[in-house]
């Protein structure tokens, strides 16, 4: 009975899995949250915790395969996928938004394997590790901002002005009162602005080329030098307080050199899994909730070994089977996006954005939104590549682990 109970529990994480991904501003961390809330009901308590664990497994992974077709497609970001709006909306105007979905989840779906073989050396070496490796994060982290700014081709003093004042505004946000101040940070600084632009240059969606998965393909080379930067920057990513992804991509981007667009985005892919499937070998190893659903998961149960291994299995069906379904839900989008006034659409979403900001982060997270925006729009028009503004989140880090 109680593999029933987990199978439909694996099939409906997916399902919800679907409805976070798709829908821009509702995170897997709001389901977890109702999801507990729930646990006090007569209803639910009768349920062995395994088996919701098993559902917030299955829906954060399947979270981190489809988020990537609002980002894509509408310019919509949440705080793990926001650095894909850069490459995907290039690739949106260039009839080829299928491909830029498709190279994340060839990331997403590598990234299974790689948890897969990090599990062991995370339960072997992790306990031990864990202190050295706190301490090298500022380094590393100071280390990949100078390379950030080094490789600016436009103007290095620009691009120093937009890390420093994004790094203010990321530690200025993170410390108002406000529930997630990440969603309209992001959304500000990469979301909103993207979609000014695009109003005022009277962009619009040409037909989508939806090629066959045998043709979007991708050099040997290029493949391994994304899953090297990824194995290298996720696990720091997975253990540690106050890094996220997009820290990851910074680190694993300058460790391996300039990336191009496909090889950025099977990297966004690939940290993106990889991070949330390790949060979970992380909380049994060293009892620390990395992400909202671990943390969820942590006040469900006391892991143990084989609650563990019903995780991995969960992790590794829930991503064979978002792959797919992924594959199919952006074939609908690539079909039907033109079809649509971009510039009315643009508006729709912003004004979307704008609302989903005042109900989850109030008065100041609109504030962030605005202020964010103008940030992100003056980097746009100052012609600085935009992953100067990664100090929102860089700069509050060195500065989280060095005081």
């Amino acid at each position: 009975m109680l593999y029933l109970y987990l199978i439909t529990a694996l099939i409906l994480g997916i399902l919800a899995g679907i409805f976070t991904g798709l829908i821009p501003g509702i995170h897997t961390n709001l389901i977890a949250v109702m999801l507990l809330s729930l646990t006090t009901l007569t209803l639910f308590s009768s349920i062995e915790p395994i088996v919701l664990a098993i559902f917030l497994v299955a829906m954060s992974i399947t979270h981190t395969f489809v988020d990537y077709i609002p980002s894509v497609y509408l310019g919509a970001p949440d705080e793990d996928n926001f650095l894909s709006i850069l490459p995907g909306h290039n690739m949106l105007l260039k009839k080829q938004a299928h491909n830029a979905v498709v190279y994340t989840l060839y990331g997403s779906i590598s990234a299974i394997i790689i948890i897969l073989l990090l599990s062991p050396l995370f339960l072997l070496f992790l306990n031990p590790t864990f202190p050295y490796i706190q301490t090298i994060i500022p380094h590393i982290l100071v280390i990949a901002s100078i390379a950030l700014i080094y490789f600016e081709k436009n103007s290095k003093k620009w691009a120093i002005i937009i890390f420093l004042l994004a790094g203010f505004l990321g530690i200025a946000s993170m410390n108002l009162p406000t529930r997630q101040p990440l969603l309209p940070l992001f959304t500000g600084l990469f979301g909103i602005s993207s979609l000014i632009t695009s109003i005022a240059k009277k962009q619009k969606i040409p037909k989508q080329r939806i090629s066959k998965l045998k043709n979007i393909k991708i050099k040997k080379k290029s493949f391994f030098k994304t899953m090297f930067a990824s194995m290298l920057a996720s696990p720091l990513v997975a253990f540690l307080p106050g890094l996220g992804t997009g820290q990851a991509a910074v680190i694993g981007s300058e460790v391996t050199g300039d990336l191009n667009q496909k090889e950025f985005l099977i990297l966004l892919g690939a940290i993106n899994t990889i991070v949330m499937g390790l949060s979970f070998i992380t909380l049994y190893t060293v009892g620390k909730a990395r992400t909202g659903t671990s943390l969820a998961i942590q006040q469900l149960l006391t892991l143990s070994f084989i609650h563990l291994f019903y995780i991995l299995a969960t992790i590794t069906i829930a991503g064979i089977f978002s792959f797919f379904i992924t594959i199919k839900l952006s074939k609908i989008f690539a079909k039907n996006i033109h079809k649509y006034n971009y510039k009315k659409l643009s508006y729709i979403i912003i004004i979307l954005l704008t609302l989903l900001t005042l109900y989850f982060s109030g008065i100041y997270g609109l504030l962030i939104l605005i202020t964010s925006t103008f940030l992100g729009l003056t980097t746009i028009l100052l012609n600085i590549r935009r992953t100067h503004l990664m100090g929102a989140l860089i700069l509050p880090t060195i500065l989280y682990y060095i005081f």
